[in-house]
């Protein structure tokens, strides 16, 4: 019965391109299937009725098909870009500014320094430019798309609520770990200049580097 599951989703994804996206999610519905069936005939149930109900659990895949095979055909908007990319290319982007406006913010407490202006006037512009950093990452964060919105109680529709989840706690770690790296350099980069206590200020380095760690471990714990 089993074989007839395999090729039950086989005939489920034939109109999908073989990607390794598409494979993921095809293997992971026909292991739920199998875990369904295997369920319901420790109940007591008889193959047939095993099965039915396990393919009944699905429900409407046509808009996670629908997905799959528009990533795979690589559909276009109208700029001339596939909509896919564009997400990906616009978070890249983010995620580049603020990077470099993270690095850059060292340059006025030195530029103020040198020209021997108040030291607030470059720390208010250092923290300027932190400021816009930050707001970028949290905005490119913010700004993709909502949570996937459960319809009913399908096995389906638990599968694609919690793919949505996952990509989106992925790349809100992403996110949160590049600002901390970012901000561990600018702190380095400050408080050596500052002090001048370059043999020791490394230890930032680790410090950041256990924050990253905690960082993860806590997102971890979230799934």
């Amino acid at each position: 019965m089993e074989d007839k599951l395999r090729a039950y989703m086989d005939h489920l994804f034939r109109e999908v391109t073989p990607s390794k996206k598409s494979v993921e999610v095809k293997e992971e519905i026909l292991q739920n299937l199998k875990d369904k069936y295997h369920d319901l005939l420790a109940e007591g149930k008889t193959e047939e009725a095993a099965y039915n109900i396990a393919v009944a659990s699905i429900g409407d895949v046509s808009e996670l098909l629908a997905s799959l095979k528009e990533e795979s055909s690589g559909n276009y908007n109208d700029a001339g870009e596939s909509t896919y990319l564009y997400w990906k290319r616009r978070s890249a982007r983010a995620v580049s500014i603020a990077v470099i406006l993270y690095i850059l913010s060292i340059l006025p407490p030195i530029i103020t320094d040198a020209l021997n202006l108040p030291d607030a006037i470059g720390a208010c512009l250092m923290f300027i430019f932190i400021a816009v950093a930050t707001g970028i990452l949290v905005y490119n964060h913010m700004s993709k798309p909502a949570l996937y919105n459960k319809k009913d109680d399908t096995m389906m529709e638990d599968f694609k609520e919690w793919k949505s989840k996952n990509e989106s706690s992925r790349q809100a770690m992403k996110s949160i770990i590049s600002a901390t790296w970012s901000i561990t350099l600018v702190l380095y980069f400050v408080i050596s200049f500052g002090s001048g206590a370059w043999y020791i200020t490394w230890v930032i380095f680790l410090i950041g580097g256990a924050i990253t760690s905690i960082i993860k471990a806590v997102f971890d714990l979230m799934k």
